[in-house]
């Protein structure tokens, strides 16, 4: 993946690829996520998503387009591949030959029947880590992450608390335990962006998530311990929340985004993030709005002085 120092160039478009939060250190010392731009000659920039970034958008093509394909050579190192015809998205984010091409969908039968490319199972051969993730109204989910993205993985999902359950051995181990907790704790490995985003709208009070999180990681650890599994130590360790999100997270007043992402100008100022979830502020009015900026991945767009409609009958939002 290549990437073109500057910042992205007004008029020009480009194909986003997503939301993507730096390592935990990195943003512990202020370093903000970044909305990453396939440029046309094939070239990636990003734009920084901080509190007080104004970001004006107009969506410059209908539908979604294929993000390419990744190949793994290991823990830290893989290629990202880009799609040569440039196609429509078909599958999630990628054309069918890309998806066909991409090891990264082997990876969730790994702990079935192990046959993975070579660079994919040493990728997967590091240690893992199980946790459990809370979100804004309480949904929850069961989870893996690799070790170089222990952190990176939960803060892109958006969680508002999280605890981390075990840490296995490898990547084979860890999705036995996933699945396990799933089975015996009842949770979801999946938990939709929409619900994620309409629960952004309207916080519960973060004592009761804590103690909700709390309350179902205790209980999956006395699953996996009474498993007979090995390959794992149980662990009892919360993961910390990026301060960049703690505003989104804490209950004020907000609304969801009334506007699509699919067509048109959006333009607003960033408050706070958590995920692919902005709070962002309108110009000219005191409302903010949850948006979820993961809905432009796919899509291609301008960046430029836009501006998102003020909804005509405020009243009715509150």
């Amino acid at each position: 993946m290549l990437f073109t120092p500057g910042d992205p160039v007004t008029g020009t478009r480009y194909l986003v690829h997503g939301v993507f939060w730096p390592a935990a250190d990195d943003s512990a010392n202020g370093a903000p996520p970044v909305l990453r731009l396939q440029a046309p000659d094939g070239t990636f920039q990003e734009t920084a998503l901080d509190d007080g970034t104004r970001l004006g958008i107009r969506l410059a093509a209908e539908g979604k387009s294929c993000l390419g394909h990744h190949r793994v050579h290991g823990p830290a190192r893989r290629d990202h591949i880009l799609c040569a015809e440039r196609l429509p998205s078909a599958r999630g984010h990628q054309c069918e030959r890309c998806f066909v091409a991409d090891d990264f969908r082997l990876m969730h039968d790994f702990h079935r029947d192990g046959r993975v490319p070579p660079g994919l199972r040493s990728y997967l051969m590091q240690p893992h880590w199980l946790y459990i993730a809370t979100f804004a109204d309480g949904a929850s989910k069961v989870g893996t992450a690799s070790n170089l993205r222990k952190w990176q993985r939960l803060a892109e999902q958006g969680a508002v608390v999280a605890s981390y359950v075990a840490r296995a051995a490898d990547g084979r181990i860890v999705r036995i335990l996933e699945d396990l907790v799933t089975r015996d704790c009842g949770l979801p490995q999946q938990v939709r962006s929409a619900a994620k985003a309409s629960a952004l709208a309207g916080p519960a009070p973060a004592g009761r998530l804590t103690a909700h999180n709390l309350t179902l990681a205790a209980t999956a650890r006395q699953v996996i311990s009474g498993s007979g599994l090995e390959g794992f130590e149980v662990v009892d360790e919360a993961w910390r929340r990026p301060g960049l999100a703690w505003r989104l997270c804490s209950a004020s007043p907000r609304h969801a985004y009334p506007h699509s992402l699919a067509s048109g100008p959006h333009g607003f100022t960033i408050q706070s993030v958590s995920g692919s979830f902005v709070l962002a502020a309108l110009g000219g009015t005191d409302l903010e709005f949850v948006v979820d900026l993961g809905r432009l991945k796919g899509r291609t767009i301008e960046l430029g002085d836009y501006s998102s409609e003020v909804p005509a009958v405020q009243e009715a939002l509150f």
